[in-house]
């Protein structure tokens, strides 16, 4: 006798036959049946006219009425002493496979989203608030990532699945606010890779013209989406040494940069003296200070991506933290030492700075400073380097969308069949349907002088903000319903800082730059209604998502008390609790001090 009994919460639950036989059922999608193969040979001839009720047995009708998809069970029960193992075979379904290792997430976490933003726009950055205006922002930035990172870091250590922070809103705040932030955020890198494949294009030009632009672009696509289709683990590779080309230019700029500004390098020492010219070190004031806090969310728009690789992750509790610790030092290293490189060797008057740009590469910031250390290829070389970023801002577009958009499916937020994942452990519909609306945005580009792309950039421009806002939203209530249910905080793999100063502190200036970003379209006189819109259509989008999903589905806020803590949890190891991971073989037997520490070093090398 063997019973069937499917138990779900959520699509992709496993179904489990609890039974005398070994069996383990998985229904991939809620809406297809959950069916069991039976080999004919091997079944008894008595029993053969249940056969073919068993196969064709619809189980998820049991469950999947609208208003009951959230709770199922049902049995079904085989009478037959004569039925063995043999006899029965189950089809599992494919999932995401945790091939992500710790040096893959710690290198994202380190240089995946250096781009552009800090390459190129950095200069606009100085020249817009000075070299202390510029600085100061970036550091205010950065203390607000970096508590983003913490309250993400808490949460998806603990829970690591896919499309994490869109399914942490529904399951901690409300069903909207996943469907907006989850919604948002893929459009947000759909529509970036459009942009980075454009960027593509112009780089390609700086040295070949003869060739249409588009066929840059396409084969770009073709590159990033390959990079996708087979396997995380090829996407993780190509993305750590692409942030590895990432992580050392920015570590030579700086070096190079002191260098030159001490006089070691270029023979003059410059020291604090464009910090003393006329305007300087605080140009225009507040509002120079201010619109360089938009220039510096750009520039660290993505970080959130850690998060998303958690779900691959083959060891979540260990790399989650250690990758939201590296974000600290890469604030500190590559983005605040970074400004401060620039604001002391060119002056923010330098109308360079101002021109910089992807189609001019010659004045990058990064390219200034090499040419005054006497680098002659300093342009060639950054040109290079610029194609690097943003084919991997773009392979991060495809990886990020691609995953949240399987995650709103699961969550019942996106068409069904986006959960479906095929044997190499890729989400292949959800791959391919963010490819294409990259694709077609960038066709947008192409037609009509871009007024369409232009309006789906803008449509985006704010999504890192709304997305970091939301984080620090949902954390709050995890940490609310985490402790009303009893969980002790040491049973978390990482427990965020200074809590709740952290995430109110995120909220606050991600509110204030989100509704400021937009203040100069009112100083015009008169005011041009279409570029308020313009400046706030990201915000609009975000708000008709909630509002609108609000109004159809009416979802009510989840209590301390329904917050659900263990499906997706994965329990820690009792090495981990006690503190002794790493240091016993897989014989039980201790390991030696130097290979432990051997080990470590290899870690940090990597």
């Amino acid at each position: 006798m063997a019973t069937v009994k499917y138990t779900g919460n959520h699509v992709g639950d496993k179904a489990q036959a609890k039974s005398d036989l070994p069996i383990s059922l998985t229904n991939p999608f809620s809406f297809l049946p959950l069916t069991v193969s039976v080999n004919p040979g091997l079944w008894p001839q008595q029993s053969s006219s249940f056969l073919p009720t068993f196969n064709t047995y619809n189980y998820s009708s049991a469950i999947m009425d609208s208003e009951k998809t959230q709770q199922g069970e049902f049995c079904h029960t085989i009478h037959d002493e004569s039925l063995s193992e043999e006899s029965i075979s189950v089809n599992e379904p494919h999932h995401l496979k945790r091939n992500l290792k710790a040096r893959h997430i710690q290198m994202i976490a380190l240089g995946g989203t250096i781009g552009t933003g800090l390459f190129v726009a950095s200069g606009k950055a100085i020249a817009t608030g000075g070299p202390a205006g510029s600085l100061l922002a970036y550091m205010v930035v950065g203390i607000l990532v970096f508590c983003v990172m913490m309250s993400l870091g808490e949460m998806a250590a603990f829970i690591p699945i896919a499309g994490s922070f869109s399914h942490f809103a529904s399951r901690y705040v409300d069903s909207s606010m996943g469907f907006c932030v989850g919604w948002v955020y893929w459009a947000n890198w759909a529509v970036g890779v459009a942009v980075e494949l454009t960027g593509v294009a112009m780089i390609m030009e700086y040295w070949i013209d003869s060739i249409n632009s588009v066929v840059w672009s396409i084969i770009a696509l073709v590159i990033v989406a390959c990079f996708n289709l087979f396997s995380v683990k090829g996407y993780g590779e190509v993305e750590y040494w692409f942030s590895f080309v990432k992580v050392i230019t920015v570590v030579i700029f700086v070096i190079v940069g002191l260098c030159v500004d001490t006089g070691a390098i270029g023979g003059v020492n410059y020291g604090s003296s464009n910090w003393h010219i006329p305007g300087a070190p605080f140009h225009d004031g507040f509002l120079g200070f201010f619109n360089c806090l938009i220039a510096a969310a750009f520039s660290f728009n993505g970080v959130e991506i850690v998060g998303i690789t958690a779900g691959e992750s083959a060891n979540p509790h260990k790399t989650v933290p250690s990758a939201v610790k590296q974000v600290f030092v890469r604030i500190v290293l590559f983005y605040v030492m970074t400004i401060l490189v620039i604001g002391l060797n060119i002056p923010y008057t330098d109308p360079r700075l101002l021109s910089a740009s992807g189609t001019n590469v010659a004045v990058s910031p990064f390219t200034l400073v090499f040419e005054m250390a006497g680098a002659a290829w300093a342009a060639d070389v950054m040109n290079a380097i610029l194609l690097v970023t943003m084919i991997s801002a773009a392979n991060s577009g495809v990886y990020s969308s691609s995953r949240t958009l399987m995650g709103l499916a699961q969550d019942g937020k996106a068409p069904k069949f986006f959960t479906f994942v095929n044997r190499f452990g890729i989400p292949i519909w959800a791959v391919l349907a963010s490819c294409l609306v990259g694709c077609l945005a960038f066709l947008t580009s192409l037609f009509g002088s871009g007024v369409v792309f232009n309006w789906l950039t803008n449509l985006t421009s704010v999504a890192g903000l709304i997305t970091w806002v939301i984080i620090s939203l949902t954390h709050l209530r995890f940490r609310k319903g985490i402790l009303a249910q009893g969980y002790d905080l040491k049973s978390l793999p990482y427990v965020a800082k200074l809590h709740p100063f952290c995430d109110i502190f995120s909220i606050v200036i991600g509110i204030i730059v989100i509704f400021g970003q937009g203040y100069k379209t009112f100083t015009t006189n008169p005011i041009d209604a279409s570029n308020v819109i313009a400046a706030y259509i990201g915000l609009i989008f975000g708000i008709v998502l909630y509002v609108g999903h609000k109004a159809v589905r009416r979802p009510a806020f989840v209590k301390l008390h329904e917050m659900d803590f263990e499906t997706g949890r994965i329990p820690r190891t009792k090495e981990e609790e006690d503190g002794t991971e790493g240091m016993y073989d897989e014989n039980g037997n201790p390991v030696p001090k130097w290979k432990r520490y051997y080990r470590k070093a290899l870690n940090v090398i990597a």
